[in-house]
């Protein structure tokens, strides 16, 4: 099962091999999608993780007890219907088809493509298009 979770580093964690671990100890397939570090040493990892649920369960855990916040996101941006207008400009902009026009000529969201890069933000001229993160 693919699942995405925002992970948040305290500075105390930031140094520390805990993607490896992911991988090495828990057997899981990690995807970097964003990750960020401040000034501070703190930062935030959005991943895809996929795995099976005990695995995933214990890398938690793991997370936890490392003092690393979670979060699973389903949706990396919202769209506001009401002002969307449907002109396809953020569909241009999405290189992976996460946004697309289905038969009838409106816009459409495939969560599992989009790679949260937040182009279709930039691109909608009415701004109906909002990030998550």
């Amino acid at each position: 099962m693919k699942q995405k979770l925002l992970l948040t580093f305290p500075a105390e964690a930031t140094g520390h091999t805990i993607t490896y671990e992911l991988i090495t100890k828990y057997q899981l397939e990690v995807n970097i999608l964003r990750a960020s570090i401040d000034f501070n040493a703190q930062g935030f990892l959005l991943i895809e993780v996929i795995g099976d649920i005990s695995s995933r369960k214990e890398a938690l855990d793991f997370l936890l007890e490392n003092n690393v916040e979670v979060r699973e996101i389903n949706a990396a941006i919202l769209i506001n219907e009401e002002k969307c207008i449907n002109c396809g400009a953020c569909t241009a902009a999405c290189t992976v088809g996460a946004l697309y026009m289905d038969n009838n000529w409106c816009l459409s969201f495939d969560n599992e493509k989009c790679l949260d890069c937040k182009t279709c933000v930039v691109a909608c001229p009415k701004r109906a298009i909002e990030a998550v993160l």
